[in-house]
């Protein structure tokens, strides 16, 4: 009796275009990843597909190569249409095609997402754009101006559909995927399959091929990894604590994007934090002095995004803390890899709501390590870690001698002062300059959620224009209930222009003619600039202030658009 082993194909037993095989060879790519030997071939026979799959399972090859093998490069108008759920996912996903057709002459690929000049992206569009990567939002509003057009589309891509649905974008996927030719191939990646996604699925596909694939990696056991449970609007202070408390060397904090980066930078050097930050703008020479600066101590904490912080390796980092969480098991444990170097112990701290619970759990199902809840240090633990601190630096200094000081204390004792009271006069000036402890607010657990909601709601009906939450600052936006608009666009539509995370906005009435959105009061001057240029339902928002006038559009008759409308959960 003989056995046969089956050897993993090659990327070349997969009939790729020769053109797209010379660039992952020239990237380094060897063996097709589970999910890429399972896709390739029934995308390139123009199959429709779901597969449930997360991010870090190398999915973004697994369409773009066989897409990009079926192009006609002549024809100058889009032929494949991928919608991510967020800018950071759309400009990963058009770098990629980038990459791997670079020996395809004459491809254009035009990124449609917010944060970026319309003008960039009508000019890729008139250059005959054959890949066209966006998020829902934006795609929308091309679709509306006329100058996206998909009649002439072979291949329209949903990836994190479930993403999408949770970031209230599942309207404009509808229109888009209903605006898709009927012949057109649709390929569907979700990590979860809700009803919603599932209807949409069994109403556009047709004999779908279904591939799920688990994301596997390993990370060092000479990590610690913990979890924190801390919403958006606490995270500053939560992160100033640990950085207080803990024993930090020197930390990297990890955001999502670059303005997140600017922001957080700007607020922990107002708290005496030494701090600097590292992002993709940077220029080579000034991240070259930043790290320099990191590795001689100069520096205590990096803030950095995760292309920014590709590579390196500084040995004094203690502490990596996720202060928005990775869009993958891969991006986590190249992010906590920062630590734990050649033999050395580290710890790794992840900030996730009771939302983001799902996504933590695919981290710790990826990574095959459970990440251990910390508790965050409450007032009484800073007071008895700064006594402590204080303490120290007092007993090295009598150590020391303080000499020049003795003659004006003998002085005061000779003058009848007690010398305990002096000695807690002196100690309150010496501590003076320790910066308040800010108040914590608690995380808000999910099972509450819709009751919360519904409090909001009847405290609404009830005070219709109570103040913003602490930390808050209230801004009108031009769009409203007449305009179809729902809280969920308007989220997806803040933070993708913003490049802020949605966990961030807060409350949102919905008003006839308009609607009131609360936003951080630390966002820069620039992140709300770019906000006002998005667009909802066709209109530009035109962020301003809320000044708290009772203007309102005129009621029509037996219309109750006036009415709030709550923003609804998006997890």
């Amino acid at each position: 009796m003989t056995s046969t082993v089956v050897a993993s194909p090659s990327f070349g037993d997969l009939a790729l275009l020769p053109a797209v095989l010379s660039a992952i060879e020239t990237l380094g790519y060897e063996t097709p990843s589970p999910i890429q030997a399972q896709t390739i071939p029934a995308l390139l026979e123009g199959r429709d597909m779901l597969g449930q799959a997360q991010t870090g399972t190398g999915k973004t090859a697994a369409f773009a190569l066989p897409l990009l093998s079926r192009l006609e490069l002549e024809r100058r108008e889009p032929q494949v249409l991928v919608l991510a759920p967020t800018r950071e996912l759309a400009q990963q996903v058009a770098v990629s095609f980038s990459r791997y057709g670079q020996n395809l002459n004459g491809l254009e690929v035009a990124t449609l997402c917010g944060g970026q000049e319309y003008r960039d992206q009508l000019s890729a569009l008139r250059r005959g754009a054959q890949v066209v990567v966006g998020t829902p939002g934006r795609v929308i509003d091309h679709l509306d101006r006329g100058s996206l057009k998909l009649n002439g589309l072979n291949a329209l891509v949903l990836d994190e559909a479930d993403e999408m649905l949770r970031m209230g974008f599942i309207d404009d996927v509808k229109r888009v995927v209903a605006d898709t030719p009927e012949d057109a191939q649709r390929v569907f990646f979700s990590a979860t399959l809700p009803s919603e996604i599932e209807r949409i699925v069994n109403k556009y596909l047709v004999d779908p091929v279904k591939v799920t694939i688990e994301a596997r990696t390993t990370t060092n056991e000479s990590i610690e990894q913990r979890l924190v449970r801390v919403d958006g609007g606490a995270k500053v202070e939560a992160l100033a604590r640990i950085i207080e408390v803990e024993p930090v060397d020197a930390a990297i904090v990890f955001v999502r994007t670059r303005a997140a980066c600017t922001t957080l930078t700007e607020q922990l050097s107002a708290r005496g934090v030494n701090v600097a930050s590292l992002s993709g703008d940077l220029d080579q020479s000034l991240r070259e002095r930043t790290i320099t600066r990191l590795k001689r101590g100069k520096v205590d904490v990096l803030i950095a995004t995760d292309v920014a912080a590709r590579g390196l390796d500084v040995p004094r980092i203690t502490h990596v803390i996720n202060y928005d969480l990775p869009q993958d098991a891969e991006a986590y444990t190249h992010r906590i890899g920062r630590t734990g170097r050649a033999g050395r112990t580290g710890i790794a701290i992840t900030f996730a709501g009771f939302r983001e619970g799902r996504k933590v759990g695919w981290l710790e199902q990826a990574t095959g390590q459970k990440m251990d809840v910390m508790e965050l240090p409450d007032e009484t633990a800073i007071r008895a870690h700064r006594d402590e601190v204080f303490h120290q630096r007092v007993v090295a200094t009598l150590t020391k001698g303080a000499e020049e000081q003795k003659a004006l204390i003998e002085r005061l004792v000779e003058e009848g002062y007690d010398p305990v009271e002096l000695a807690t006069v002196f100690a309150a000036m010496a501590r003076a300059d320790e910066p308040p402890i800010g108040r914590l607010q608690a995380p808000r657990r999910e099972r509450n959620e819709r009751s919360d909601r519904n409090d909001r709601e009847r405290s609404s009906r009830r005070r219709d224009d109570r103040a913003p939450r602490e930390g808050m600052t209230r801004y009108r936006v031009s769009v409203g209930h007449k305009d179809g608009v729902k809280p969920g666009q308007l989220v997806g539509a803040l933070a993708n222009e913003g490049g802020i995370e949605g966990s961030r906005i807060g409350r949102i009435d919905i008003r006839n003619a308009f609607s009131v959105v609360e936003l951080p009061n630390s966002l820069p001057a620039s992140i709300l600039t770019k906000m006002a240029r998005a667009r909802v339902a066709g209109r530009a928002l035109e962020i301003s202030e809320d000044r708290g006038s009772p203007e309102r559009a005129p009621r029509r008759r037996r219309d109750n658009g006036d009415a709030p409308v709550r923003r609804q959960s998006r997890a």
